[in-house]
């Protein structure tokens, strides 16, 4: 959108922030934007009224705005401090952002300490840094970029300083480079709170935790309102984690250096979709795809209002470009020997170089009048559906969207974007295989579990395709997973499930699946057999085609993409997606009458390194370090080394995995608006973080009617109720060391408690109780942990007690075909292997005894408010007190009429209000192991 101002100013005012344009170039400027305290909303007002700012630190500039986010009442506007120009795409400036500011708006002292801190911050920064940041868009780009793979927080000054070239050491890879999340454990934050100096370093008061009441705004025609939470009292307790999502939030947009964006251009769709010609009548965020749109949610009450100007879109991914050089008419190679020596003494005299390390090339004088530059872009998009974290994020969701879904566009073009001249693209996309699946990440290599049913795969799967293929009109699926071994169950499944998926589809939409087993065929680190791959794709490959654009116009389209996938999608994708790229980049030149196998340079240092870079930068933001085989992508050479550096970076990821990642899965979804801030609480409280794609209630749904279906023989008894409830893994106890989710069904005769595999969707057990036998019903306080506040909460933790007589009438089976004991675990719970441990130690150390005259089937509720739950939907949600007290009332009164029945007593109610396990008894039957692997996991985690 050209008419987008460069800067703007954020100064502290008497009643709140000014967003304030630094009109440049003469362009529109921003909309000015007043967050006001008083009547807790963001308001545009005309510039006359806006009050100067006074004093040398009272302001700082920004290059634009993230979003605003809301946490425990208290909110925070993130705006770009730092950035870098890393491409020009049609002679549009692109821009990765490199420092972010985050500033409380809650009150006008916090807001004052965190502008002068932010001020003097950025008036320290190194010479080398205002050059980088400086406002340089409308300057032609160089043809060098310094790659974008290093994580600014974990490098030192000195690191800076190095060229390209030297980065590439087994030591920093892992040690200096492992990712974006790879330095939190220097980042904790002790348990007496917050410090001064780490208040002070987050912009927050440091008199007060809280919110003081906020001072009265002066009268002031408001002209457009954002809203904010209407209550921020510090009446509302502060989250425990806001200071470690603060610094996350650092991390994530600033110095991972993964997010970009254009004032001009609109990055996030590729040539195909559109005629890269800008719409000055649309705003920017209006244009953009939202599947690649990262800050939407943290934008939205900006775009609500109407402030357009300052809605800066983010995406998430790569953006790179290099220079090179090409010759329609190369020497031949009997002038090759002559030309050589030549060339070397050029070279070493910096004038010639081909494609040195640093990515120089010639300045046009010393081109051959056979010669021109040419100037490749890589843009790398990452899809926010099913965003997220290596092992926490997996395989697919119900709507059809996979992990790690991120399309590659590969453009050629002329370096001054010269109309006349074709521009080239092409598109190919990577994602996780589009099956229900998870992988444990406490392994090195771990077993993929396939979930659920086929047929629930299936329905995933043909959505996931149906949108492809309405998207990219035709497909071609490339599967890298092993034949043998761990992946060969998945990838069977994964090629069954495409067969039967043709077998709908028409000839036309037919989708070919091309299953090349990577590490079998590389093995001895023999990479360069992907050969056999693209010989293989050649003929699919080219009919697929790219797409061209000349004089604004698109000539040719792309008909197709290939869609590669292994088990993360990083590794062994990166190596065959930089092999179509290079075979199309060949064939997309000799159209334009270059034969690049001709080139003098054959080494194509250039391109290599590019997709070096991508491969990086794609996987630092799935699996926290750069991309594993790089040393071959930048080379096309395998040793050793290679070798090493991978085994230190498997090594990076499995650290990485246990102790960053489950905290910066919930930081993503809540920026990402999948969840509320709800999630942080129940981090906090059991130190694990929920899917949101998955619908716990549908989830929940599904398993009571399938239990209903298996288990309810007699076709004469009528259903009543159906839930799922939480419960102990043993028989006959109120406690065990884990707790699960079963599903109980009421009937007119019985009491039904199912025990489910939630993998597999199968029963594997259920116990069927008479309701006749039912002897006592006891309901009141459930407490089965004191490690959490939330744990503790007399009002939330409430579940009942059925006590029942053994009796003939009553049934217990076992499903012997579940082929998996493990299931959906509920919060604290552990799988039924463990508690057939449990029950052997029980066993061994009870006394023999005979089976007790009356036994006990205890549930507890789960927790109805959660960070997922959608509010307003379905009416007025129970609380957890009276989803207990209305089940106990229903089976209180069947189990009478049950018994009035049979013995044709008075009726007496069973129901009974007490508690099953008080605060002060669960506290005193707290295990020492408990609350250590609580403890740990906090101090690790939180």
């Amino acid at each position: 959108m050209p008419g987008i101002a460069r800067k703007i100013l954020i100064c502290a005012a008497i009643d709140g922030l000014i967003i304030q344009p630094l009109s440049t170039k003469g362009q529109r400027p921003f909309q000015p934007v007043r967050i006001r305290y008083g009547d807790s909303s963001i308001s545009a007002v005309p510039r006359d009224q806006i009050p100067d700012a006074s004093g040398p630190d009272s302001s700082f500039e920004a290059f634009g705005i993230i979003g605003l986010i809301t946490v425990s009442r208290l909110s925070y506007l993130i705006t770009i401090t730092r950035r870098q120009q890393v491409a020009q795409i049609f002679g549009f400036p692109v821009y990765v952002v490199t420092g972010v500011a985050i500033t409380p708006c809650n009150t006008k002292q916090e807001a004052d300490e965190s502008i002068r801190r932010t001020a003097n911050l950025l008036k320290k920064q190194t010479p080398n840094e205002e050059n980088e940041n400086s406002d340089s868009s409308d300057e032609e780009i160089d043809s060098t970029h310094t790659p974008i793979d290093e994580v600014e927080d974990a490098v030192t000054e000195e690191d800076k300083s190095r060229p390209d070239s030297s980065r590439s050491s087994v030591a920093e890879d892992v040690m200096r480079r492992r990712g974006s999340y790879g330095r939190f454990a220097q980042r904790w934050f002790s348990k007496s709170g917050w410090t001064m100096d780490q208040r002070r370093s987050l912009g927050l008061s440091i008199s007060a935790a809280g919110s003081p009441t906020a001072p009265e705004a002066p009268n002031g025609p408001a002209i457009s309102k954002i809203p904010l939470d209407e209550d921020m009292s510090s009446q509302n307790p502060v989250s425990a984690l806001l200071p470690k999502l603060l610094r996350t939030m650092q991390v994530f947009f600033g110095s991972s250096r993964s997010f970009y964006f254009s004032y001009d251009l609109d990055i996030t769709r590729s040539t195909a979709q559109q005629a890269w010609i800008p719409n000055p009548d649309a705003p920017l965020h209006a244009q953009v795809d939202s599947q690649f749109f990262w800050n939407r949610h943290i934008l939205d009450k900006f775009m609500a209002t109407g402030q357009d100007s300052i809605s800066l879109p983010l995406m998430q991914g790569f953006v790179g470009q290099r220079t090179f050089v090409v010759d329609s008419d190369p020497p031949q190679m009997d002038e090759y020997a002559s030309e050589s020596v030549e060339l070397a003494d050029m070279s070493a005299s910096g004038s010639l170089q081909a494609s040195p390390p640093s990515g120089r090339v010639r300045d046009q004088d010393d081109l051959r009048p056979s010669e021109r530059k040419c100037l490749i872009t890589l843009v790398s998009r990452r899809s926010t559906q099913r965003a997220g974290l290596r092992y926490l994020r997996r395989g697919i969701n119900e709507d059809g969207f996979t992990a790690n879904m991120v399309e590659t566009e590969q453009i050629i073009s002329d370096p001054t974007w010269e109309q006349t001249s074709p521009i080239h693209s092409f598109v190919q996309i990577r994602g996780s295989i589009p099956l229900f699946f998870t992988q444990s990440a406490y392994s090195l290599k771990p077993v993929p579990v396939i979930q659920h049913s086929p047929e629930t795969n299936y329905r995933a799967c043909k959505r996931h395709f149906e949108r492809l293929l309405s998207h990219y009109q035709s497909l071609q699926i490339v599967n890298l997973v092993e034949k043998r071994g761990v992946e060969e169950p998945i990838g069977t499944q994964y090629e069954t499930t495409v067969a039967r998926l043709n077998g709908e589809l028409g000839e036309r939409h037919q989708i070919p699946f091309e299953w090349f087993d990577f590490h079998h065929a590389c093995r001895g680190m023999k990479f360069e057999n992907v050969s056999q791959l693209l010989i293989k794709l050649k003929s699919k490959l080219e009919g697929l085609g790219g797409t061209t654009q000349v004089d604004g116009r698109i000539t040719q389209r792309q008909a197709g993409v290939l869609r590669t996938n292994c088990m993360d999608c990083l590794d062994r994708t990166n190596v065959c997606q930089s092999s179509f790229a290079k075979h199309m980049l060949d064939m997309q030149l000799k159209e334009d009458g270059i034969d690049m196998s001709a080139q003098l340079d054959q080494e194509t240092r250039w391109f290599n390194t590019l997709w070096a870079d991508n491969g990086d930068a794609v996987s630092k933001q799935y699996a926290s370090t750069a991309a594993m085989k790089g040393d071959y992508t930048r080379t096309r050479k395998r040793d050793y080394r290679g070798a090493l550096n991978d085994l230190g970076l498997s090594l990076a990821r499995f650290y990485s995995g246990m102790v960053n990642d489950y905290f910066s899965q919930a930081a993503m979804d809540f920026l990402l608006g999948n969840v509320t801030e709800k999630v942080f609480d129940e981090f906090e409280s059991n130190m694990m973080t929920k899917d949101p794609a998955v619908s716990i209630a549908k989830m929940r749904q599904g398993a009571v009617e399938l239990c209903q279906k298996r288990v309810v023989a007699d076709v004469n008894e009528e259903v009543h109720g159906g839930w799922v409830l939480i419960s102990p893994n043993m028989a006959d106890v109120v406690k065990s060391w884990s707790m699960e989710e079963v599903v109980l069904l009421l009937t007119d005769a019985a009491l039904y408690l199912c025990r489910f595999d939630w993998d597999l969707d199968k029963v594997s057990s259920f116990e069927r109780v008479h309701l006749a036998n039912v002897t006592h019903i006891k309901f009141g306080t459930y407490i089965t942990s004191t490690v959490a506040p939330a744990h503790m909460d007399e009002m939330k933790n409430v579940g009942f007690v059925i006590s029942y007589q053994p009796g003939k009438s009553n049934i217990k089976r076992t499903n012997t075909r579940t082929l998996s004991t493990k299931g959906y675990i509920a919060p604290n719970s552990a799988s039924q292997e463990e508690a057939k441990t449990q029950a052997g130690f029980a066993s061994f150390f009870s006394p023999k005894s005979k089976s007790p005259a009356i036994r006990k089937l205890a549930f507890k509720a789960p927790y109805m408010d959660s960070s997922t739950a959608v509010s307003g939907a379905g009416g007025v949600q129970q609380t957890e007190l009276q989803q207990v007290v209305t089940i106990c009332a229903e089976v209180d009164r069947l189990a009478l009429e049950a018994q009035l029945r049979k013995e044709g007593e008075d009726e007496k109610s069973l129901m009974e209000k007490g508690e099953i396990i008080s605060l002060q008894e669960a506290k005193k039957n707290t295990g020492l192991l408990e609350q250590l692997g609580h403890s740990i996991k906090r101090l690790v985690w939180a």
